[in-house]
């Protein structure tokens, strides 16, 4: 899966199209991703003890990996990468200005 947990990305596709997060957790078996404030969904959560309560959530909703893009900060814009190799380590890298993602 090109998108790891703690990448910056941009969705390019979906309602959410054009919006920049965080991946919060990243699903490789089921090829889906959760970005940060993107796909909204609401859950009814009951309560299971005394101290957990009854109500509304709000959560992120997991999208499919293919759905988003790594984010350039220097680029302003969502590009792909290209693996680096410097000294002896594996670096994922911009294609259009080569910054280290």
């Amino acid at each position: 899966m090109h998108v790891k947990k703690g990448d910056k990305v941009v969705v390019i596709a979906g309602s959410d199209k054009g919006k920049v997060g965080k991946v919060l957790i990243s699903m490789p078996k089921q090829n889906r991703v959760i970005v940060e404030g993107v796909r909204m969904v609401t859950k009814h959560q009951k309560a299971t003890s005394q101290i957990q309560q009854a109500g509304i959530l709000h959560q992120e909703g997991a999208i499919n990996a293919s759905n988003v893009m790594l984010y350039c900060d220097k680029c302003k814009s969502g590009v792909r990468a290209e693996i680096k190799i410097e000294n002896g380590k594996k670096t994922r890298a911009c294609k259009k200005c080569g910054s280290v993602l």
